[in-house]
């Protein structure tokens, strides 16, 4: 079986996707009331004028890197950042009803790697928001999805699948 999706099809995709997330950057910036050059000014030259023009103009795209310290600048989350889907995107579903994607975050911690640290991270701070202090176990929702997407490096409805093939998808023991 072929993938239906072919380069200019994901270099499409990626296009609308970077000129959606370069919107949405413009839009906390705006509503941080910044100027691009006082983003470059306040963050010492790390984002520059230029390149931050780039990226809300959807011409060039942010690593996942970058979008955390941007967020960090900015006081938000990674998730804050991303486009919202006006349409609400199921990325998780199964005739209809959402799958409860459960991410062993007890295994994650024990991972190397710049992309798994980073998971954890944002999946410790989804537990504070939950106040949800177990620590080996968690259930991401539907939002928290695109965050993910965007730190595996995977279209949203392929998370699931890519947290199996990573082995980080909680499997409760059998009895």
């Amino acid at each position: 079986m072929t993938d239906m999706n072919s380069p200019a099809d994901e270099g499409a995709e990626d296009l609308g996707f970077a000129r959606q997330l370069g919107e949405r950057l413009r839009q906390i910036r705006k509503q941080k009331r910044l100027a691009l050059t006082d983003v470059e000014a306040q963050t010492r030259q790390e984002f520059k004028a230029s390149v931050m023009g780039a990226y809300e103009r959807g011409e060039r795209m942010i690593s996942v890197q970058r979008l955390e310290r941007l967020a960090k600048f900015y006081g938000v989350t990674v998730d804050q950042l991303l486009p919202r889907d006006p349409l609400q995107v199921e990325a998780i579903r199964v005739s209809g009803a959402p799958v409860k994607l459960r991410i062993d975050v007890a295994k994650l911690s024990t991972r190397d790697g710049a992309d798994f640290k980073m998971l954890e991270r944002l999946l410790r701070m989804i537990q504070v928001q939950r106040q949800d202090f177990n620590g080996k176990v968690i259930t991401v929702r539907e939002n928290d999805v695109r965050a993910i997407a965007v730190i595996l490096n995977v279209p949203v409805d392929e998370v699931a699948k890519r947290l199996s093939e990573l082995d980080l998808v909680f499997v409760p023991p059998t009895a």
